[in-house]
């Protein structure tokens, strides 16, 4: 859509999770090294957790790519599965066949295969992604799989990709064994201000064919401040502000347009709308001056403050204020924003902002009409000038040269008597070679004889009377015509 306006190869903000578009910011660096130790020490389980969007597939499908010819990979994607299906689904990712077998068979074959590929220097990695969705006794079972071992070392590793709730179900009592068998565990965090800022321009820099198109600093804070740091939500405002600047062909990336694309994700409900966001996203500054207070929003409040420390505890969740709830204009107050009341200056700033910019808007709206009133106008004056020009140059009794502005010699004409109360368009007659050299003119009287006008010397044609004379001192129809394209480039 907008890739040849910005000078993009391809889209640099698409959801698909793409290995090559990986920013390697602090968090998602430290959750690589996690699991490229977990591998490379043959650990018994790894553990990766974060919020939607994060990037735990895109790390999965970046250490995935790195793993040699010698590693066997078997991944899950559905994980709604009871136990059977889980190791159904196993074997046939693994390429057997579970078909009319029982569970005891099925666990024969898989030993055997997990031996067989061990005998040829082979490990047999499973990664099951979005985890949280297993049960307890699914959970169970893989924990029983993972038995399957030498007295050296584990025929198979697994590696369990999930939400923050897996950690959830991993600290449940009924899993103590589980929990013991982890040896590696990291839990996503989102990205900070400075993270955010180069993640959007890492991907901008990736995808260019030239000079990428840029966010100032001001754009990226407002896309954190909205995103909470959660790289998909990130790519999915930018993306709309592309879409945005490239409908209303802006090659620069400002604040006003990203709010405007903020607007329309709201409003359709791709983003969840956000008044105490909406009431300070204006005036960002002036509210934290004030001393407003920062409102978390639920849905990211878990991943704000996830512990990477294996699974002790459960990250706690942030307690929303009473005095963070938003004043509604006009309403009544409710006993906690009495008790707390929101800084006035906040709230005032934020509608003389709002105030302000819809007093511009609506004034380049009316500059707009304006502009285009006049130039429909000057458009009709042109118009209807080349139409006299076209009619009086269609006939042959046009005016003289001289009157029209070529600066070319005056040709003698024959004129007939001119009444008074105008002018009558001169009539060509025939004239002698020379006479527009000479500046003589033909004579004027039609019912002459022949003879007596060829011997007749011709009066001399001054030029000057009737409507040359009245035209002498005013501008040329072409000077006007050159005037109004002059203008008409200006506008």
């Amino acid at each position: 859509m907008y890739e040849r306006f910005y000078h993009l190869r391809e889209r640099p903000f698409a959801l698909s999770p793409d290995p090559d578009y990986l920013y390697p910011s602090r968090v998602h660096q430290e959750a690589l090294d996690y699991l490229r130790y977990g591998l490379e020490s043959h650990a018994g389980f790894v553990v990766v957790t974060g919020e939607i969007g994060s990037g735990k597939t895109t790390l999965l499908q970046t250490v995935l790519r790195t793993l040699d010819a010698h590693t066997t990979v078997a991944r899950i994607v559905n994980t709604i599965l009871d136990p059977r299906e889980v190791l159904e689904a196993l074997l046939v990712d693994l390429g057997l066949d579970p078909s009319g077998k029982s569970k005891p068979l099925m666990l024969r074959d898989l030993a055997q295969f997990l031996v067989d590929q061990r005998m040829h220097g082979r490990m047999v990695l499973v990664v099951i992604d979005e985890a949280q969705n297993l049960s307890a006794a699914a959970l169970e079972e893989l924990r029983m799989l993972s038995n399957l071992e030498t007295e050296k070392s584990k025929l198979m590793q697994i590696v369990l990709i999930g939400q923050p709730n897996l950690r959830d179900k991993l600290n449940s009592p009924q899993l103590e064994q589980l929990r013991q068998r982890i040896t590696v565990s990291y839990h996503l965090q989102p990205l900070d201000a400075d993270d955010a800022a180069r993640y959007i321009s890492h991907r901008l820099r990736h995808a260019a064919i030239g000079a990428p198109p840029e966010f100032p600093r001001a754009v990226t804070d407002l896309v954190h401040a909205r995103s909470h740091g959660v790289p998909r939500i990130i790519n999915v405002i930018c993306d709309a502000v592309l879409v945005f600047g490239y409908a209303e062909e802006r090659h620069h990336i400002d604040r006003a347009l990203t709010e405007e694309a903020l607007k329309e994700l709201e409003a359709t409900g791709v983003l969840p709308a956000e008044p105490a966001a909406e009431a300070c996203s204006e005036s960002v500054d002036m509210a934290s001056s004030a001393g407003a207070p920062v409102v978390v929003a639920p849905a990211y409040a878990g991943s704000l403050n996830g512990s990477d420390a294996g699974f002790g505890e459960a990250p706690p969740a942030y307690a929303r204020p009473a005095e963070s709830a938003p004043a509604s204009f006009g309403g009544t107050s409710s006993p906690a924003s009495v008790a707390h009341p929101a800084p006035a200056s906040s709230t005032a700033g934020a509608a003389l902002a709002i105030a302000t910019r819809e007093e511009e808007i609506r004034r380049r709206e009316e500059m707009l009409l304006q502009r285009e009133r006049e130039l429909q106008e000057q458009r009709r004056v042109l118009s209807e000038e080349y139409r006299l020009l076209r009619r009086t140059g269609a006939t042959p009794t046009s005016a003289p040269a001289d009157t029209q502005g070529f600066g070319a010699a005056t040709p003698a004409y024959a004129h007939e008597p001119a009444a008074t109360h105008g002018y009558v368009p001169p009539r060509r007659v025939s004239e002698p070679l020379g006479s527009v050299a000479t500046g003589a003119a033909a004579p004027h009287s039609a019912g002459r004889p022949l003879t007596q006008r060829a011997t007749t010397p011709a009066p001399a044609y001054s030029g000057m009377t009737g409507y040359a004379q009245r035209s002498q001192g005013r501008e040329s129809f072409w000077s006007r015509i050159r005037r109004l394209f002059a203008r008409l480039a200006e506008v």
